[in-house]
């Protein structure tokens, strides 16, 4: 949505082709970080942001082993932009959908799932796509592939994946507020899982770190085992655990990093998950995919509408943003092998020995303002370039 946007601003006809009917998809990330914040006020786009329902938090804070740690705070970022906003994602890319619509050359199409790639001469020219009237064919001078990690045209153009195997899982639910909510807090580590909490309006997006493929096996304990995993870790659920009353309410999201070798054939790209699946640690997959979003308008608008696009173009995005990728991932790793993963919060001891203590002290100042970067910022942000904001 965001690149069709950027280049319907730059007068070129783009199609968004949405395989669904509407937005509405509950279990999603909704974290939008510093560096998108700075790319809707480049768009000039606040004021509605603003004006639609959300939290925000600018300290990221865990509850390891019932140790309160605060290991991020956005404070210490540069710029007006410095916190995380919460936003569930069908209103951001609703807002994102009526800018673009006031742009002619944009075309939303809902209901449509692309494929299949559409060939012509060792070139991909377009797509053939699936809707409830029957199939459609669509020419295209390039081709984005921005459905996610499993994406159908990325396997149809036959781009080589490495896959980096990854020990967990996560499943989703909702629980309603209870009357007494704690301090901000995003995760809850104990020694058998961690939960992840993020709120909404009145009740929180709930998620339960499960060992790879260990659905099965949750489910054959039973929702009872399972209600008692949750408060387990997060004690302060107790008054509304009970709400979950069925396995329908819960939701598997089977976790993947990846990512491909080359992200481009011949009037071909991938951004986003696409080409890089990322987890959810840190809730970066969104923000890098828009920045992914960013830089291929900034490469691509001005030869796109000169009709000299040139695959050297498309292997520029890739140049500019695999090392973002290529750090980023390598940290996600790491965490889930030590940190956050079931059991993950065992590393710290309850009560907290003095040299922990001491250790924490020390370090946590450092850590919170190197996170607040890599997290809020990236390794690589991305701004849009002023030519394609005159419009």
């Amino acid at each position: 949505m965001m690149l069709g946007l950027l280049l319907a601003k730059a007068g070129i006809h783009v199609t968004v082709l949405e395989k669904h009917s509407d937005f509405f998809r509950d279990f999603r990330g909704d974290t939008i970080h510093p560096s998108t914040l700075d790319l809707i006020d480049q768009l000039g786009l606040r004021e509605r942001f603003d004006a639609i329902p959300h939290t925000f938090f600018r300290t990221l804070e865990l509850s390891l082993n019932r140790n309160r740690i605060r290991p991020v705070d956005f404070g210490h970022l540069h710029g007006p932009n410095r916190e995380v906003v919460l936003m569930p994602q069908w209103d951001f890319l609703t807002l994102l959908a009526e800018e673009a619509r006031t742009h002619t050359s944009f075309h939303l199409v809902m209901d449509a799932e692309a494929t299949r790639l559409r060939r012509t001469g060792g070139r991909v020219t377009g797509v053939y796509v699936t809707t409830p009237n029957g199939e459609l064919e669509i020419e295209a001078a390039l081709t984005v592939a921005a459905d996610g990690r499993d994406s159908r045209i990325r396997k149809d153009s036959g781009l080589a994946v490495q896959d980096f195997g990854i020990a967990i899982d996560v499943l989703w639910f909702r629980l309603p507020k209870p009357l007494v909510e704690p301090p901000s807090t995003l995760g809850y580590l104990s020694q058998d899982t961690m939960i992840v909490t993020i709120p909404r309006s009145d009740y929180y997006q709930t998620a339960m770190l499960i060992p790879k493929n260990g659905f099965e096996k949750v489910r054959s304990e039973g929702l009872p085992q399972f209600r008692r995993s949750v408060v387990g870790a997060a004690e302060f659920l107790a008054p509304v655990i009970d709400s979950l009353q069925d396995w329908d309410q819960v939701k598997l999201l089977s976790v993947q990093i990846n990512r491909l070798k080359r992200w481009h054939l011949p009037g071909f790209l991938c951004i986003g998950d696409a080409a890089h699946a990322m987890s959810p640690a840190f809730g970066v997959g969104i923000n890098y995919a828009l920045q992914d979003a960013v830089a291929t308008a900034n490469v691509i608008a001005a030869p796109l509408a000169a009709g000299t696009l040139r695959e050297h173009h498309l292997a520029r995005v890739q140049r500019r943003r695999a090392p973002a990728v290529r750090l980023m991932q390598p940290i996600q790793l790491m965490l889930h092998r030590v940190i956050a993963r079931p059991g993950g919060g065992a590393m710290i001891p309850n009560p907290l020995p003095r040299r922990v203590r001491v250790a924490l002290v020390l370090l946590l100042p450092l850590v919170r303002r190197v996170a607040a970067r890599v997290v809020g910022r990236g390794f690589v942000p991305e701004r849009i370039r002023a030519e394609l904001l005159k419009n």
